[in-house]
Parts: structure tokens; sequence; C-alpha cells
């Protein structure tokens, strides 16, 4: 397969002002189409740093895509390393000129002359017209490497690289994609699954570990000779392997595996289930503070399952709003499981739904104890038939936490949806 190097320029990347998210996005791109994507390289404003990597990219791979530095300031270096690397003159272009002008006059204000610089090109060089902002991007090529030059700015570079390297790229290599297999899971860290997975070596198949808070995701990539009927008995007999801990499994059909969605965010499982099965939820939150509700929320279509939500972030509003006892709280402390399943009892009955969830815990980073440190968090899901209740012990920060005792209330009435908790006490 065709190998790619992605460069990121920039002091703002190399100093960690900002996230190279334009690397990842890229990554991914590349690597569904079919290409490998071999090293991500990322380098300050300095000319002779961009001119040494630069030059020894294009020695070392097929493609070589590169962002930012194409901008109208001193520290906009690229055209001119590259041009040097080249052993071209950088040159005015006019159409390029002529698009800049014309976006600023679109937009009714002066063009500044310092914008200029950005129609200078290196000679001989294809410009990729960019039609999302003023900086045109431009493509060197010889026998042995094509390098794309694209803005920094993530809008621009996206529809740069749909508009004009897709289609180069596609042109110049035949390209044959693999397929994509994701396994997502919560609850379970990466030290888990590798016990559970063992050591991988499938021919055709490469195993791969990708941790997004607060999920830990299996990625199965399959080699383009390999059938469909063999993606899909491998993918079933991994997520076999994980266990219950798998929610969903994105690169196959509904009939392939009963796991599969096109949409495969947790919140989405859970509406997805809920509206399946006619049921309705509603929520009481304390350390998680209305997370739950939003994520739910945030999924179109949710109304159908979702009634309300109460943030009981006090002890008096535990009382008034869902019914939790004042003897509870004295005697076991808001942070409990006597609270924790008297707060998704009374709003599953006040609301008058079929479950209700609750979260109750100690975020950080104050308000810890000995007998409850910062992570103690409980979780409750009330069933028509009975309570299932989850202390959990989590690590991080105040953000942090909150994300995982989110993530976990959810996958509590998901694995409950789908027949995997235990029924009885």
């Amino acid at each position: 397969m065709p190998t790619v190097e992605i460069l990121s320029q920039g002091d703002e990347v190399v100093t960690g002002q900002t996230v190279d998210t334009n690397a990842a996005w890229l990554s991914d791109r590349l690597t569904a189409l079919g290409l490998t994507v071999v090293r991500h390289t990322a380098v300050g404003d300095r000319m002779g740093d961009i001119q040494d990597v630069v030059a020894a990219a294009r020695t070392r791979v097929d493609v070589v895509v590169s962002t930012g530095g194409l901008g109208p300031t001193e520290d906009d270096l690229t055209t001119a390393a590259v041009a040097s690397v080249y052993g071209v003159e950088p040159v005015f272009d006019p159409v390029a000129m002529a698009h800049i002008e014309a976006l600023y006059a679109r937009y009714g204000r002066p063009m500044p002359e310092v914008n200029r610089k950005q129609a200078v090109l290196p000679d001989g060089c294809i410009r990729l017209d960019n039609h999302w902002g003023t900086a045109p991007a431009f493509a060197m090529e010889d026998a042995h490497c094509v390098a794309f030059f694209l803005p920094g700015v993530p809008r621009e570079m996206r529809s740069l690289f749909d508009a004009h390297v897709l289609p180069r790229i596609s042109e110049r290599f035949d390209l044959v994609p693999g397929r994509l297999v994701t396994l997502r899971t919560t609850g379970i860290g990466e030290s888990n699954l590798q016990e559970r997975i063992g050591t991988y070596q499938v021919p055709g198949v490469t195993l791969s570990y990708r941790t997004r808070l607060p999920e830990n995701h299996i990625k199965l990539r399959f080699d383009p000779d390999v059938s469909d009927t063999h993606v899909v008995e491998e993918a079933t007999r991994v997520a076999g392997l994980i266990g219950n801990s798998v929610f969903c499994i994105e690169g196959l059909l509904p009939a392939q595996h009963p796991l599969a969605s096109p949409t495969g965010e947790l919140e989405e499982v859970v509406v997805q289930l809920l509206v399946a099965g006619g049921h309705t939820v509603a929520t009481a939150e304390s350390c998680t503070g209305g997370r739950v509700a939003a994520k739910l929320t945030a999924v179109p279509g949710s109304s159908a399952a979702f009634l309300e939500a109460a943030v009981t972030y006090s002890n008096a509003a535990k009382v008034r709003l869902v019914g939790v006892e004042q003897s509870a709280l004295d005697a076991h402390g808001a942070v409990s499981e006597p609270v924790a399943i008297q707060m998704a009892a009374g709003v599953r009955e006040r609301a008058g739904t079929a479950f209700g969830l609750s979260t109750t815990g100690i975020a950080g980073p104050g308000g810890g104890s000995e007998d409850k440190p910062v992570g103690t968090v409980h979780i409750a899901l009330a069933t028509p038939d009975r309570v299932h209740h989850r202390k959990l012990r989590l690590g991080g920060n105040r953000s942090r936490i909150q994300s995982l005792a989110t993530a976990a209330v959810l996958d509590l009435l998901r694995r409950h949806l789908q027949g995997v908790l235990p029924s009885s006490p």
C-alpha cells in the first residue's frame, strides 16, 4: 500500500497551544482510502526546520500531506521553504490573487496588503483553489512522491482534502481500501481488554486499541482480500472474548450482528433500545449535574423515551424533588447506596416512567474523606421489578469523574435493556 507522512506546522502545535486535530482526521481518512500512514511530524515556524522535514519526507514516502504555514504573516514560511526544497522560485500567481480579492469583496472588506503574500506560490506547483478561505493550497509532484500543502484551519483543510487531495490520490494510486470494524466498549480498561483478547495474531487482520474517554475501542482492520464472511466471524469472535462491555459494533450491518449500529454513541444506543421497546426514562442527578439528561436529549428522537430530569444537588432537593427520606441522608449521607436507590425509585415514580436513573457522588477536588474519597460514586437504575445499584471508585479530575459516572449509569440501563444484567438480587 502507498505510504503517507503527515506534517503539521506551527509553533502553536509544537508548544501544545493548539491540539493537532488535523493529523488525526487526516490519518483516519487516508487509512480508510487504503494508504498506510507511517509517520506524523510536527515542526515549528523556523525556515531551516521546515525545509528539513519536507526534504526528508518526500524521500521516504509516496504521499506527503502538510497543514499550516500558508497564512499572510511573517511566521508563515511554508511556501518559501517548499520552493527552496524543490529548487524553484516563489512566483506571484494572479489567479490566486484574484480569488483572495474576490473573497474580501464578497464580505465588503478591504484586503490588507499583507494578503498578497498568499498569492505567491512555488513555481510549477499545482494550485489547489481554496473556496473556503484566503490561503490557496498547492501540490508538488514528482515521479516518487506527491506532496500536498494545505492551510491549518480545520474547516478549510478538510474541504480542500475532499475537493482536491482525495481525487488526485485516487488517480495516482490503484487503491483497494480494507475494511474497518470498531468494537466500542465502556466500563473496561485497556489492560483488561488485552487480557481478555490475549496475543492477537490473525492473518489479514490488524488489531489496535484506542481510548476515547469514557470508552475504549478495539479496531479490527481487515486486508482487502479478507472475505465478508470472515470479517463477520472474526469481529463476532473478538466481541465474544470481550463480553458484555461491548455496546456497539461499527462496520457491520445489523443483519450481521445484533450490536451492529451505524450510530454508535452510547446514548444513541440507549435511546434506540428505549424507543424500540416502547420504554420511557427519567433521571435524578447529583454529582453529574444534568450530564446524563444532556446526553440523552442530544439524541434526535429522544423525546419519545426521555420524559424529565431532576438535578438534585443539595440534600433538600433530593428530599423535595424525588422523595429521598431525610432519615436515609442522616444515617448514610448523600453519597450512599440507600440514597442512590431512593433517587432512582423516586424519580421513576414521580415521572411515571418505566425506568429511573440516579447518580450521587464526590467529583472533587474537595469533599472527600477516608471512608468516601474523591471519586466515590453511587449509581442506580430503578425498573418496574427492582432497583440495580453500583458503587464506583473513579479516578482523575472532576471532569473525568463526571464523564465516567455519566457513562456508567447509561451503560447500566443499556445492559438491562439488552438483557445482560441479573434479573434478581
